[in-house]
């Protein structure tokens, strides 16, 4: 039992993979449209010091707005911002520590931020980490489930009452999680989300994506519900040769390096979903959305039941200790 208990995760989530690869295969990557400038808005992308991340901020950089790039590497950090400003010297963009695996660094990069007094419109959770093998966050997380989700989680809700501030009805802020494909195999342990009774990597992965996907939901029906000017979607950037799949155990390493090279998308190609949700005017006020390939998509059946995220929002609410049914009113 244990023994499938391992495998079967495994199997699911290589055979999600090949059908993302044939699709790749078979159709071309999303282009993003020439978006007008967007002075004066302000964003804040996790991870964006490399891979996908980092050519979300580069390009919401060149559209004019003001770029806090959160990272846990300020080597990294700081070395995107440097590139990005000799590519765009007029660029405002900016580098702050953040560790997501750590509910305490969430809170300082928050306070720090509100410190500044800044408006906030766009808010890409991007930041994420794949396949690692058993750990747990400093908090006693499992580490998927840790930084994918529950600093995610805790990071947009902390900074919702100065997203809700920013936003206006004819120019609602945004809030962007990516997610993938993996959601659409994962399954939702509530009895044990940190996989204490069975470990499987490939397994916590895909629950922290599909927690992703779930909490999304929950948090639009949310703002919907109070008539909020924020709007929450999620982005699935397809199979991008990035940094992420490096905990690949050596044969399928060995698979991975030319299949990455003939399909796998570019980190740009892989950022685009995220830069149009985060930037377009045709997503202006529209929330609560899967995007696949710069398109609507349908996200898994279980992702929509709502029951499960409101189980989901409420233990979450306890795991970081933030109070169930404030969520940033002001």
């Amino acid at each position: 039992m244990i023994l499938l208990m391992l495998i079967l995760p495994v199997l699911k989530l290589y055979l999600v993979g090949l059908k993302v690869l044939l699709y790749q295969l078979f159709n071309k990557s999303f282009t993003l449209p020439v978006f007008p400038k967007q002075i004066g808005r302000v964003a804040i992308v996790t991870g964006g010091a490399k891979g996908m991340g980092y050519e979300t901020a580069r390009h919401l950089t060149s559209l004019g707005m003001h770029v806090v790039i959160a990272g846990n590497s300020e080597e990294e950090g700081l070395a995107a911002v440097r590139k990005i400003r000799e590519e765009n010297s007029k660029g405002k963009v900016e580098f702050q520590f953040l560790d997501l695996s750590s509910l305490k660094s969430v809170r300082q990069f928050v306070r720090m931020f509100k410190d500044r007094r800044l408006p906030l419109h766009i808010l890409v959770n991007n930041a994420g980490v794949m396949l690692v093998p058993e750990r747990q966050t400093e908090d006693g997380f499992e580490l998927h489930f840790g930084l994918n989700y529950l600093g995610h989680f805790l990071l947009t809700n902390l900074l919702l009452d100065t997203l809700k501030q920013s936003g206006s009805h004819d120019s609602c802020a945004r809030v962007v999680t990516v997610s993938s494909a993996t959601h659409y195999v994962g399954v939702l342990n509530l009895e044990d989300l940190q996989s204490r009774s069975c470990y499987c990597a490939h397994g916590a992965y895909a629950q922290s994506k599909l927690a992703l996907v779930l909490f999304s939901y929950h948090l639009q029906q949310k703002l919907t519900a109070g008539g909020f000017p924020v709007t929450v979607n999620v982005v699935d950037p397809g199979m991008v040769n990035t940094d992420l799949y490096q905990n690949l155990c050596s044969p399928a390493q060995l698979v991975k390096r030319p299949v990455a090279w003939l399909l796998f998308r570019t980190p740009a190609e892989g950022a685009s979903t995220a830069i149009y949700a985060a930037a377009s005017p045709t997503m202006e006020g529209v929330g609560g959305c899967y995007l696949y390939n710069g398109q609507r998509a349908q996200s898994s059946i279980i992702s929509y039941d709502e029951d499960l995220q409101a189980q989901l929002w409420r233990q979450s609410c306890t795991l970081v200790s933030f109070p169930v049914e404030d969520y940033g009113e002001n």
